[in-house]
């Protein structure tokens, strides 16, 4: 029997968080994280156009997929689409970038966790987790303990 497939992004969250809660991969995707955000920023310096245009295809791309695929089926064909369209419009800030970003979260997962990566079944919203858990690593928050434990506090 498989498991029902969580349906938003909101149910979605938790789960994330249960498969980050390794500080020391949480580590790992905030390097990775940073890696990527420093190559889009040197995309968008040295290449603003294609960097900025391949931007916000992913950004729209995963839009749509979080919205329309995602609650019923993975939405690897789009999400892996986009990105290799927005490699061939901006390879310098997306080849090193997601390299970089998902080496570092693999290592992470199948190192540290020993789990499998959220981005195989919810990619879309994989990449959202991502981003948010980022931001409250930047904000202090999450870089000790359980990270569901410290999300419940």
């Amino acid at each position: 029997m498989t498991e029902a497939r969580i349906t938003s992004f909101r149910e979605f969250w938790p789960y994330y968080l249960a498969e980050h809660r390794h500080p020391l991969c949480r580590l790992f995707h905030f390097i990775g994280t940073s890696g990527f955000l420093a190559a889009l920023i040197h995309g968008v310096i040295t290449r603003p156009q294609p960097t900025l245009l391949a931007f916000g295809m992913i950004v729209i791309a995963n839009g749509m997929a979080s919205r329309y695929i995602e609650p019923v089926r993975p939405a690897r064909r789009l999400i892996l689409v986009t990105a290799l369209a927005a490699m061939a419009i901006a390879p310098q800030a997306f080849i090193p970038g997601v390299i970089w970003a998902y080496g570092w979260a693999w290592i992470g997962h199948f190192k540290v966790e020993n789990n499998r990566p959220a981005t195989f079944d919810y990619p879309a919203w994989s990449l959202i987790g991502d981003f948010r858990m980022y931001g409250m690593m930047t904000l202090g928050h999450l870089w000790s303990g359980d990270s569901v434990r410290e999300e419940e506090s």
